[in-house]
């Protein structure tokens, strides 16, 4: 590291996700970010107290990638099913790329999101209020007629799990899943539908 650089919170979360890439997550350490990074392992732990917290921030940074993305779909005004159409697909779309595109670095972030249960229980809770927005909308629009868009946007989210939860990954690229993941959003439409 340049001596001008000053050492964020950001740059160390970069770095450990490179760290983590090349040793894996039972190998990486605190000394070995420090060490990519040019300093001590403790200027590191002054910034994340322990190895679990600089984990947790590290899961937490990669869910916010996908949540930062879908948030712009919430936020456009246009026709609620279109939009809600639009972000499941922009879900899966990067839950898939995640898995195929560093098959190395997503098996780390399933490792670590097993041990993160605080940063994946945020995301699932910001990615379920951002359905209820688009919900909400649908609702206020009378697009659709459901009594409780929270409870909706919360079956929605579990009944596309198939095609966003990690845990699902290899099934992924199977030959006709995109058929399949357009069946269950045109069951779920169709439902939310007044």
């Amino acid at each position: 590291m340049a001596t001008t650089e000053i050492l964020t919170a950001e740059r160390i979360l970069e770095v450990t996700e490179e760290v983590l890439r090349r040793h894996g997550p039972a190998k990486a350490t605190v000394v070995d970010v420090a060490r990519a990074l040019g300093v001590s392992h403790g200027s590191v732990y002054r910034h994340f107290r322990t190895k679990a917290a600089l984990r947790e921030a590290v899961t937490k940074r990669w869910l916010d990638r996908t949540s930062a993305v879908l948030e712009d779909i919430v936020a456009q005004d246009r026709d609620p099913e279109a939009r809600l159409r639009d972000w499941l697909a922009a879900l899966f779309t990067a839950k898939r790329r995640k898995a195929g595109d560093d098959p190395e670095l997503f098996a780390t972030y399933m490792v670590l999101t097993a041990e993160s249960g605080e940063a994946v229980g945020e995301h699932i809770d910001a990615l379920t209020a951002q359905l209820t927005t688009i919900v909400r909308s649908g609702v206020d629009s009378g697009a659709f007629a459901v009594a409780d868009p929270a409870v909706s946007a919360l079956a929605l989210f579990q009944a596309t799990d198939r095609f966003h939860d990690p845990c699902h990954a290899r099934e992924w690229e199977q030959p006709g899943i995109e058929g399949e993941f357009e069946a269950v959003v045109d069951l779920v439409a169709r439902g939310l539908r007044a």
